[in-house]
């Protein structure tokens, strides 16, 4: 079975940038962020939008562990 766990926080540390920064880059409310970085909820769009707004690749926005 894989574990999967957001690794938003440490991508948003290396650019410099906050939750409420990253929420005007894509739009997405900063709950909704915080529950994305928390693991609570990963809707597809908003994946899509941070990967987007980061200058990264949807897999990069987690660590997958088999």
């Amino acid at each position: 079975m894989l574990k999967v766990r957001p690794r938003l926080k440490e991508l948003m540390k290396e650019k410099g940038i906050t939750q409420a920064v990253l929420s005007e880059m894509t739009g997405i409310p900063q709950p909704s962020i915080s529950r994305f970085d928390r693991n609570i909820q990963h809707l597809d769009w908003h994946v899509f939008s941070i990967a987007k707004a980061l200058g990264v690749s949807v897999e990069d926005l987690f660590e997958i562990e088999e």
